[in-house]
């Protein structure tokens, strides 16, 4: 019976099913706001239209807005911004717009259906009227339309301009038909853009924890801050890389775009579990860091020895005298001498040996063992070490300010960071983010920890945030144990880790091919770190 009433009706009907089936998996706010316009116009055989949305400050603001026969399509994904200002919802004396037809139906919740707009005396089309004399077009048939999400809170307005007969092309009112297929379109458009919103403001809020709690990281440390937010922008940077080569093992690796959301958010939680490493260990910034530097105790000894020292020799030149000795000050002065210069270089080095380095050599060890067992006596008259055992132990650290122990300790966030994050209950898109977070320590040879995986028992992803997690500690200007290293330094460090098996190989000759590396620097690195790279020089690169 529809379908003889008006031919075109079942048809309609079909259309906007399939119009709310389109909008209910769209994900892209300007492509579903534009759907939910052009869609209209379809069902109805409307001219133009203009989708509103409601601002926080109560104003209808122009989203997009479209005219067949004017040829014009502004907003939404055209790029191209629509000149008008958002229409008040309230005057200035705070009274209601129920002059404006479009602030009417959304303050009264109501259809407006207007055969000519030239003919009636409700509403103000003045700006319509002027509208229609500069460009000649000629504004007639209106409809008005609420859009309310599931709260029954209107979130929106559509309008549509122009019914247009499909047999005469003559303008005519939109048909109740018409209305209630649009306010069925209305209610199913509101409720995918509440569903948007929600998954938005839900995304919005997961984006905005995920980076708090890295910038708390960050801030816990301020020899590392900084490091949770630059790994990803690097990981972001070869990932890319990676994607758009062309040659190579890796020229048909790809991400789509939720995938590439996959690893930027592994890239913020990568570090995640260096909040339950105490700061004492994580900023530990020379070998004897505690509460404090206990080098300035061991300053103080080597004062103490020297005055010690001098008291002896002067004790034993009035025991001379007295006994009508000859007393030789110029050897005992000279004595006294060598062995004070002798102090100040051993407090020297052992200053020097404070600050981690990249390798203390075995003669060094030595020396510190051979200088804390120098004699020192305390105020009671006993004997002791000029170090203790701790203190030598601190001191001959071979690489680093960390102690065996203290580097498991630090070595254990990847383990919290992997307990941290397999307790959480991803959606689909998200379940490998704990893969590639918690892969950044593994090695290519399986010598990695936590889990000593191998090459290929890890992802490309994963593999990927290994490398940036290496070249942003290597140029880091903010560790205490060692100064930023430049471009080339750090280049240097991270060939010489491929050719022993740390590192992935493909990317690391995708990270130097495609100048990934200068690209980070221009954005995160200072000036004299930026030196001219001779890649040809690098260890390992295979251009």
């Amino acid at each position: 019976m529809i379908d003889q009433q008006h031919p075109y009706l079942l048809k309609r009907l079909e259309r906007l099913n399939s119009i709310g089936v389109a909008l209910s998996a769209e994900r892209d706010n300007k492509r579903l706001l534009e759907m939910i316009l052009l869609g209209a116009q379809e069902i109805t055989n409307a001219d133009g239209g203009t989708l509103y949305t409601i601002t926080d400050d109560k104003h209808l603001k122009f989203e997009i807005m479209n005219n067949k026969t004017l040829g014009i399509s502004l907003g939404g994904t055209t790029g191209k911004e629509i000149p008008f200002l958002p229409i008040p919802m309230y005057l200035e004396d705070g009274s209601q717009n129920l002059t404006t037809v479009a602030a009417y139906a959304t303050l009264n919740d109501k259809t407006v259906n207007i055969e000519n707009a030239y003919l009636t005396q409700d509403f103000d089309f003045t700006g319509t009227r002027k509208f229609d004399e500069k460009t000649g077009y000629h504004s007639q048939s209106f409809l008005t339309i609420p859009m309310k999400n599931h709260e029954e809170e209107v979130i929106g307005v559509l309008q549509l301009i122009n019914a247009i007969d499909v047999d005469t092309h003559e303008i005519i009112p939109f048909s109740l038909a018409n209305q209630s297929l649009v306010e069925s379109l209305a209610s199913q458009a509101a409720v995918a853009m509440t569903n948007h919103d929600l998954i938005e403001g839900l995304k919005g809020l997961f984006e905005a924890f995920i980076e708090l709690m890295a910038e708390a990281i960050d801030q816990k440390s301020p020899y590392t801050g900084g490091h949770c937010r630059r790994v990803p922008e690097l990981t972001m940077m070869l990932a890319q890389a990676a994607i758009d080569t062309k040659v190579g093992p890796l020229k048909d690796f790809t991400l789509n775009e939720k995938e590439f959301y996959e690893l930027k958010i592994a890239g913020w939680l990568h570090d995640c579990g260096k909040v339950t490493t105490p700061e004492s260990v994580m900023d530990k910034p020379t070998k004897l860091s505690g509460i404090f530097d206990r080098i300035q105790l061991v300053d103080q000894r080597f004062e103490l020895l020297k005055s010690q020292a001098e008291c002896t020799a002067l004790k034993n030149q009035l025991a001379m005298l007295r006994n009508g000795q000859l007393v030789d000050f110029a050897k005992s002065a000279s004595e006294l001498e060598a062995f004070n210069a002798k102090c100040d270089a051993d407090r020297d080095f052992l200053r020097k040996s404070n600050f981690g380095s990249e390798s203390m050599t075995p003669e060094d060890q030595q020396r510190v063992i051979d200088i804390a067992a120098t004699q020192l006596q305390d105020s009671h008259g006993n004997v002791s070490s000029l170090l203790s055992e701790n203190e030598i132990y601190n001191l001959n650290i071979a690489k680093g300010t960390l102690t065996n122990e203290e580097r498991e300790i630090i070595n254990n966030h990847i383990v919290v960071t992997i307990h941290m994050l397999d307790s959480l209950p991803y959606p689909n898109g998200l379940k490998r983010v704990p893969e590639y977070a918690c892969g950044h320590h593994e090695r290519m040879d399986g010598r990695g920890y936590p889990k000593g995986l191998t090459r290929e028992q890890m992802s490309v992803p994963a593999r990927v945030m290994g490398i940036a997690d290496i070249f942003e500690a290597l140029t880091s200007k903010d560790r205490p144990y060692k100064k930023a290293k430049t471009l080339t330094e750090s280049l240097h460090i991270l060939g010489k880790m491929k050719e022993d098996q740390h590192i992935d190989p493909d990317l690391f000759d995708i990270f130097v091919r495609e100048k990934v590396y200068l690209k980070y620097a221009q954005q995160f690195l200072e000036p004299e770190q930026i030196d001219e790279v001779d890649e040809a020089k690098i260890p390992g690169y295979q251009p």
